[in-house]
């Protein structure tokens, strides 16, 4: 491949990651598609409908990457979540952390850039505030405390940290067919348990669960086969194009938001480039705006209160802190990281399941006390 040649598909890359992540910013702004509100809904009135649509998107993404790495169209040892140390520490506390957050700023990683497609200026706030956290944590102050302290709690593996590899080891197959088996087996019954649920098969519920999946996938597809060149013609070594881990990636909003801050402060500078991480931020954003001027429900939408103010500023600052330090948000880690089957990613999810969930008995424990 010429060095022109590369220079084209680059371009391509970032087109196609472009378009998929207007589709993931239309969808979620179409169909309400939130981790946050799903954890809100069960836990305030057993509503277990917008938890049916996240599960509905785990189970695509785990059988979508599943496929791919058994068709051999990406290798899932060579992904951002591919690890033989199981950082269990650290994505508890990172997750708990954005957990809490989360609720406190009204929204995740990619909730706060849809609201910000929306017209919310609140979410705005809470996109910078967050992007400088992150930055600061993958780089900063509190990375230096975060390598210091919880990064240095790992169990390590003589393989890779994730189901199919530890499941290839006890039953002496090949960790690809394990993949298959356990992404499909599993993903198959989350999409069973989403579609049995009563009057959850609607039009926005499935569009929901099965998009956002859908595009989990699709951007696995874009990042670890169409980005991938065997032996690139200056270095002459394998690289993943567009990618700032410069390993396959997918989609999260935490890392990336902060890339995009760094991409535009420092613009001139020749070295940052555009990536798949920024301009899915962007794209995000493009497409939940679109989505809410078509439907005419954008709204400019302000602080409520000095209290208000404070709640989303902690918020945006634990979202991150917490993003960075569990390797990944509710998509991150909650779709991305769990269609790999990587034990980090379980443990991050339901860190920032629970993290949510004493954040609304703080928020119910504060509206009694007012009382």
């Amino acid at each position: 491949m010429q060095v022109s040649e590369l220079s084209a598909l680059n371009t391509q890359l970032l087109l196609a990651a472009f378009v998929l992540s207007i589709i993931f910013g239309a969808i979620i702004q179409r169909t309400h598609f939130c981790t946050m509100g799903a954890v809100s809904d069960v836990v305030n009135m057993g509503d277990w409908t917008r938890m049916r649509q996240w599960g509905l998107a785990i189970g695509v993404a785990m059988a979508g990457f599943a496929l791919l790495a058994y068709t051999g169209l990406i290798d899932p040892t060579k992904t951002i979540h591919a690890s033989n140390r199981w950082l269990w520490l650290s994505a508890a506390v990172g997750g708990g952390l954005f957990g809490f957050g989360m609720v406190l700023a009204s929204g995740c990683g990619s909730k706060t850039l849809v609201r910000v497609g929306g017209g919310s200026l609140k979410a705005l706030i809470v996109m910078l505030v967050m992007g400088l956290a992150a930055f600061a944590t993958l780089k900063g102050i509190t990375a230096v405390l975060r390598v210091a302290t919880v990064d240095q709690v790992a169990v390590e593996f003589s393989t890779i940290a994730n189901l199919p590899h530890f499941a290839a080891s006890a039953f002496g197959i090949s960790p690809t067919l394990a993949g298959l088996v356990l992404g499909l087996g599993l993903g198959g019954a989350l999409i069973i348990w989403a579609l049995t649920g009563a009057e959850f098969c609607r039009f926005d519920n499935l569009l929901g669960g099965i998009g956002i999946g859908a595009v989990i996938v699709a951007m696995w597809w874009v990042s670890g086969h169409l980005g991938f060149v065997a032996e690139h013609p200056e270095t002459l070594q394998e690289v993943f194009l567009a990618t700032n881990s410069g390993r396959a990636e997918s989609m999260s909003f935490v890392a990336p938001i902060a890339y995009t801050l760094d991409w535009l402060m420092f613009y001139s500078d020749k070295s940052k480039v555009l990536t798949l991480a920024v301009v899915s931020v962007v794209g995000v954003i493009v497409g939940s705006a679109f989505i809410a001027l078509v439907t005419r429900t954008f709204r400019w939408e302000g602080f409520g209160s000095t209290e208000d103010v404070a709640n989303h500023l902690v918020g945006a600052v634990l979202m991150g802190i917490g993003g960075v330090t569990a390797m990944g948000c509710t998509i991150g880690q909650g779709l991305t990281g769990l269609s790999t089957l990587g034990l980090t990613s379980f443990v991050a999810f339901a860190a920032i399941v629970v993290g949510a969930m004493l954040a609304f008995k703080y928020q119910m424990w504060r509206l009694e006390r007012m009382a």
